[in-house]
This record gives structure tokens, sequence and C-alpha cells, in this order.
């Protein structure tokens, strides 16, 4: 189960200093020319973790990836997996497999025999290759479908090719770019919860490069979120959506609304932020290291605003009126843009909850507030 699964969560060996990564990023550097596409990277990932590279196309996150499985070479750093160099290591020689976004089936090949071809590459006896073969064929489902040829197969049918293929020679590490890309948007939420399964039977350690939050957060034990070459913070899903250390992580993965204002009270279990954007003081019930008057951002998510027709009780703090100048009704919750007097759109987000809950319209006044717990301020 992952972390982000909402279970009771297996031990976390990233926490244990004692723990030895079973994968190692020293110090990993990779130019093409003048331009860094990944730069002075450290990264350590353990035995049978689902491990996700999170960021924009162009951030770094495949070269990283292809630098992991030896098909680029550093400009600067080494790779260590199970402890063992991988420096010069041809990626025939490493314990690694990946898996491409294209799948990179052979067309001319039936599901079985593309499952085959790497061991029959590897020489193996013919009883074993059927064996190893049939057993992953019937792990990923795809037993009935053995004579077939890729172009007779669904997405995601291919896709489950393309993983036994990558997973029968049994590699220490899987790496897959973009696994779930070709597929609309259904079966690849599907998909995810098959593949988080298959791995914790196999107990293979997985890196998923991904530029789709939601694919990332479902997957992965923890989550690297890349930005210009560099990871800019890595944690467990609910870490980087709860805790982001800087604006682009709060941005980047979820949707927030980001309030710039100055500190006018720091006190160590709590700040208030003033704010041009917003008519009322920022109250957060914890403190931050920064100078009173710092210039500071405090981010909060859209689902921790209450909003109300009626004005709630308590103090100043945290409580702003607004105007409701757009919804957007999703099923299973809305969205609504409410405008404030300073000219501040604020996103909020409701479940709804009740087929018959009292509607909140276009145009109509509204109440929004939050508890002092919700936002996290951000100083960069």
């Amino acid at each position: 189960m992952t972390a982000s699964s909402g279970g009771a969560v297996k031990a976390q060996p990233w926490n244990d200093l004692s723990a030895r990564p079973y994968v190692e990023i020293e110090r990993i550097t990779k130019s093409f020319g003048d331009f860094k596409a990944v730069d002075d990277v450290s990264l350590k990932v353990y035995k049978g973790e689902i491990f996700c590279l999170l960021g924009a196309s162009g951030c770094g996150k495949t070269t990283l990836l292809r630098m992991l499985g030896g098909f680029e070479t550093p400009t600067s750093g080494r790779v260590l997996i199970d402890g063992e160099d991988m420096s010069g290591v041809p990626p025939y020689e490493r314990p690694v497999n990946m898996m491409f976004q294209s799948y990179a089936l052979f067309p001319h090949m039936s599901v079985e025999q593309n499952v085959a071809f790497g061991l029959k590459q590897d020489r193996l006896p013919k009883h074993e290759i059927q064996e190893r073969v049939a057993t992953m064929l019937d792990l990923v489902k795809m037993s009935d479908y053995a004579k077939r040829k890729p172009h007779q197969l669904s997405g995601g049918q291919r896709q489950r090719v393309a993983l036994a293929r990558s997973l029968v020679k049994r590699p220490k590490l899987l790496l897959l770019d973009e696994p779930l890309g070709a597929l609309d948007k259904k079966l690849r939420e599907h998909t995810q919860f098959e593949l988080i399964s298959l791995q914790d039977k196999l107990g293979v350690t997985f890196i998923v490069v991904t530029h789709d939050q939601e694919e990332a957060m479902t997957l992965a034990s923890r989550i690297g979120v890349m930005n210009h070459g560099e990871i800019v913070q890595a944690g467990t899903p609910s870490e980087i959506y709860e805790f982001p250390s800087s604006r682009f992580v709060a941005d980047f993965v979820g949707s927030v609304n980001m309030f710039e204002g100055k500190l006018i009270e720091d006190e160590p279990d709590y700040v208030r932020i003033r704010s041009p954007e917003i008519d009322a003081p920022i109250y957060v019930s914890h403190g931050i290291s920064a100078p009173p008057g710092a210039v500071v951002w405090a981010a909060l998510r859209p689902e921790k605003i209450f909003m109300s027709v009626a004005a709630p009780e308590g103090g100043a703090d945290n409580v702003v009126r607004g105007t409701v100048q757009d919804i957007a009704y999703l099923g299973d919750l809305s969205i609504y843009l409410v405008k404030l007097p300073t000219g501040k759109v604020v996103r909020v987000t409701q479940p709804n909850t009740s087929r018959h809950a009292e509607a909140i319209g276009w145009d109509q006044q509204v109440y929004l507030s939050w508890d002092a717990s919700s936002p996290v301020v951000v100083t960069r």
C-alpha cells in the first residue's frame, strides 16, 4: 500500500538514517552544450518504493531516468544500484529494465512472443521461458490474448503487455517513462491501482516519470518535484501537497490560492500576515523562520475554505467577504470563483454531499473563512 492510499502505511525507510538506499544518485549533472538538463541532483530511493519524478515537459525528469538506465552518460556525478557503481556499465548489463512511453512493442510478434523476446536474447531454456511468460501474462491478466498481435489490442492491453515484457526478466529496478500517458482518463485511473497491486506482489522498485500530478499522488510512496533540472522538493504525497516548500511546488501540485504579504506578527507558534490582496489579516497557527516585515506568501488550498451566506462567528482574522463570479459543477464537487473587494479572485471547492443542499448562485454575496492551521507560509 502506498503512502497516498489512505490505509496503514508500511515502514518508511527514507526516515531511517541507518537504512541503505537501493538506488543512490550522487550529484548528477547532465549538460548539452551550455544547457544543463539535470543540475547537481542527489536522491536516494529505497527497495520496494514507487518513486515518482514529477514535473513539466523539459524539466529534466526523462533525462535523469535515462541516466539511471544507462542510455545517457552523466557529465558529472554517479549512480549506484544496490550498492554497485553503474559508471561505464551499459544498459544491457544493468539490473534495470525501462518501459518507454510508446511501449515499443514489436508489431510482427504476438503478445507472448513480445514478452518472451528478452528471455530468448538471454538464451534461457525454452521451458523456463514458457513458464515465466505464462506466469507474467497471468499476472497482468493477458493470458487470453497471448496469440494476438499488438494492433489487435486496446491501449490498456498494450500497456499491460509492455509492463509484462519489462518485468519478465525480473529486474531489480523498473524505470517507467509516462507509462499511462496514452490511456484515456478512466482507464488511466483504473490502471494506476492495478500497477500498485502488481508492484506490491512482485516487490520490484519502480521509478516513474510523469507530468500528471494526480498520477504521481496515486502511485507514489514518495514524489520528487523537478523544475529546471533540479529536484526542488522530495517527500510523500501528503507532505508535498500539505507542506509545499515553495510557491512553485504549491502552485504545481494541486490548485492553490496564493496571497502575497508582509509579516506583521512573528511569534514561535503563530504569525500574522497583512496582504493588499485581502482585506483581513491572515492568521497562521505555526511559526516560520523569517524576520518581521519580510515578504512572504500564504498558500491556501481551495478545499480548506469554508463558504457561507451568513457571517461566521469569531474574530476578524481569516474572514473575508466577496461575490461569486463563476461556478463549475463537476458532479462530486463544485468550484466557485469568488471576487474580493480588492479584485483578487479566490478559488473555493465544495463537495456536493447532498442532492438538496441550498445552492449558492452567481453574483451572490458570500463569506469565506478558514482555519488558522490551513494556510502554509512560504518565503520563496
